[in-house]
């Protein structure tokens, strides 16, 4: 068995589930020991079954509500063995409950230099607001929308024009990079809140 197992949760194409399977999976003690979804129909299922990762659906339809729905996929992860949820392009609101049950063990990657443009459609929020940098933040995942610990961020600058495309592109490409890295140093126990200050996140070299 793996040093360390995480379980990847997402809702379609799964490309940043593709550069964790790609830079992590096998590699230096760190397995991807599941990918679940709240759609049957994510590509992100694929990507996971091509390489022999387990995957399980969890539609909210299925299970009689949203907590019903997170203790099931909750129970699933933990059998699993998992030490880290990562969301990546997953688009359903986790339960207070399940946060709780794995408090500062989900971590979230989000398209804007947090706390700079939280929720939905932050490219368009930067673009909306004139910023001439936005940038890609991985966070802890706590009960706020995208308020987490924050455990690594990196700028990516406004293109010429505005081109939202062109703006797309440079984050998807970003993201792909930071959210493997910051899981590696997870794994490595590199990555430590600072208990005096929980909004705190210190790295060790």
């Amino acid at each position: 068995m793996a040093d360390f197992r995480l379980c990847v949760l997402a809702s379609g194409t799964g490309t940043n589930l593709q550069a964790i399977l790609d830079r992590l999976h096998g590699r230096d003690g760190i397995d991807v020991a599941g990918v679940a979804s709240d759609n049957p129909s994510a590509i992100a299922l694929q990507r996971a079954a091509e390489v022999g990762v387990e995957t399980a659906v969890f539609e909210r339809s299925d299970h009689g509500g949203r907590e019903q729905r997170d203790a099931a996929m909750a129970d699933w992860i933990e059998g699993l063995g998992a030490q880290l949820v990562v969301l990546a392009g997953y688009m359903q609101l986790l339960s207070p409950s399940f946060v709780a049950r794995f408090r500062n063990r989900i971590v979230n990657v989000h398209p804007a230099l947090l706390p700079s443009f939280p929720g939905l459609d932050a490219i368009g929020q930067a673009l909306e607001h004139g910023v001439r940098v936005t940038g890609v933040t991985v966070h802890f995942v706590d009960e706020g929308v995208d308020s987490g610990p924050i455990v690594l961020q990196r700028p990516v600058p406004v293109p010429p024009g505005r081109d939202r495309t062109a703006l797309e592109q440079s984050i998807h490409a970003v993201e792909h990079e930071l959210l493997p890295e910051a899981i590696r140093l997870i794994a490595q126990s590199r990555v430590r809140i600072d208990p005096r200050n929980p909004r705190l996140v210190t790295i060790d070299d």
